[in-house]
Order: C-alpha cells, then structure tokens, then sequence
C-alpha cells in the first residue's frame, strides 16, 4: 500500500522559509516520478514542482521559480520541498503525490494519482 507523509509546514510571516518533507513507503520509491502540490483557501488544487526519479529533471510551477526547490532522496525514500521567499499566496495545504514511474511523463500532473494527508503552511504577518 501507498503510503505518503508530510511535515513540516506550519506558520511563517512573509519572506520567510520553510522546508517541507514528505516520507513514502509501500512502493520502489527511487523508480517513480514525484511532486508537490497545493490546495489554497476557496482554490482548486494545483501543482508546484514535479521531479524525476533521479532528481534530473525538474519542473516549477510559474509563480514558484526560483524560489522554491525540489529534491529527494532516495537512500531515504524521501521527498523535499524548499521553501523561501515566502508570500501570502503560497498559503495552502501542501500535498506530495507519487507520480509515474521511469517510463512515464514526470511533467504531466494528470499523471500523479497518489496523495499524502498534506501539511498547512501559513504565511502571515
């Protein structure tokens, strides 16, 4: 079974940084594409990075570039996301999600079926 948990949301003012977390089990985790997305107040949800199995190829959401960054490990079976720079509109619940595998396409979030419980972040002054 697919099993995908986050930490380390919480609250932050503006400007500030966060490192989110995200242990997976249950599944060949070094085999499968990765992402992160986000669910704001009265918003649909959306995507903010999507990574590769080996952390070769990555993908950002427009308003996120150069701010926030993905990586994983996968000695650990675990998925980052930093954070910085922080804004009031990157207030949401943060969702990681197990993507295809090697032969399929990181970039399509359509492609991501698997969902963590999510971790709130805050952004507040």
């Amino acid at each position: 079974e697919v099993q995908l948990v986050e930490s380390g949301g919480g609250l932050v003012q503006p400007g500030g940084s966060l490192r989110l977390s995200c242990a997976a089990s249950g599944y060949n985790y070094r085999n499968y594409c990765m992402g992160w997305f986000r669910q704001g107040p009265g918003k649909e949800r959306e995507w903010v990075a999507l990574d590769s199995p080996a952390n070769t190829l990555t993908y950002y959401i427009d308003s996120v570039k150069g701010r926030f960054t993905i990586s994983r490990d996968n000695a650990k079976n675990t998925l980052y996301l930093e954070m910085r720079s922080l804004t009031f509109e990157d207030t949401a619940m943060y969702y990681c999600a197990k993507g295809p595998s090697i032969y399929g396409d990181c970039s399509r979030p359509s492609n991501y079926n698997s969902w963590g419980q999510g971790t709130q972040v805050s952004v507040s002054s």
